[in-house]
């Protein structure tokens, strides 16, 4: 069985990657250079894709012709509290980003003959974003295997999203079980040296860590409060 696996470089595709291995797929991973803030998360997915021995394809397209969004446009990334995440869908929403990703990793998919494509939705732990959603990723199957060869032909293509109801420390916990290098991954919407703690992803990512049992191996210019008292209780603040 042959799979593409979406990588990003950050927590979750990493982890998915590890999961279409353990699934016993032969996995092309394929990532985006899609005019976001930063390229610090493609130079992760780069090592991921080397950690794991799998192929790498990068994609370049320019969604800042776009733009609408925080990570394509010249506006500034939100800082929230954890617990107002998940009540809007906030400004690091990049339109129709995973619709024209996983259509050309469709695309991609019929050109390597793939069975699957592995995609790293949560609908649990995130930030709110539409195209997150089970409901998405099944009707996205079905429009894939309405428009494509393989579909038409019976060998219909699956869309896989094996983390879509895990929280974050449960994502973590399988990632540590299935030797994901964490410290190579990158999730912070800021391309800095350090990961910036103050944005929704390095909260979501903290947050995970925090209550998985397990310390992030990243470096980070400040800790929101709930992971400086996590570190106090370890004895390591």
């Amino acid at each position: 069985m042959k799979a593409v696996v979406l990588l990003s470089g950050g927590l979750d595709s990493s982890t998915v990657l590890a999961i279409a291995l353990e699934m016993g797929y032969d996995v092309h991973a394929l990532s985006f250079d899609y005019g976001q803030r930063h390229s610090r998360e493609l130079e992760s997915a780069k090592k991921i894709a080397r950690y794991f021995n799998v192929p790498h394809k990068i994609i370049k397209i320019d969604l800042r012709q776009i733009g609408g969004s925080a990570l394509t446009d010249n506006i500034e990334v939100p800082e929230r509290q954890v617990e107002d995440i998940e009540k809007e869908i906030p400004i690091t929403y990049v339109p129709a980003r995973n619709t024209i990703l996983l259509s050309l990793a469709l695309g991609y998919a019929e050109v390597i003959d793939a069975d699957a494509i592995f995609y790293g939705a949560n609908a649990i732990d995130y930030s709110g974003y539409p195209d997150c959603r089970p409901e998405y990723v099944e009707a996205f199957e079905r429009v894939a295997n309405l428009g494509t060869k393989r579909g038409v032909e019976g060998k219909p293509i699956k869309i896989i999203a094996p983390i879509i109801h895990m929280t974050k420390a449960e994502i973590i916990k399988k990632g540590m079980e299935l030797g994901v290098p964490y410290e190579l991954t990158w999730s912070c919407y800021r391309g800095e040296k350090k990961a910036c703690g103050k944005c929704d992803s390095c909260l979501l990512r903290l947050k995970g860590f925090m209550e998985a049992g397990y310390e992030d191996p990243l470096d980070y210019e400040t800790y929101p409060e709930f992971y400086i008292e996590y570190l106090k209780k370890k004895g390591k603040k």
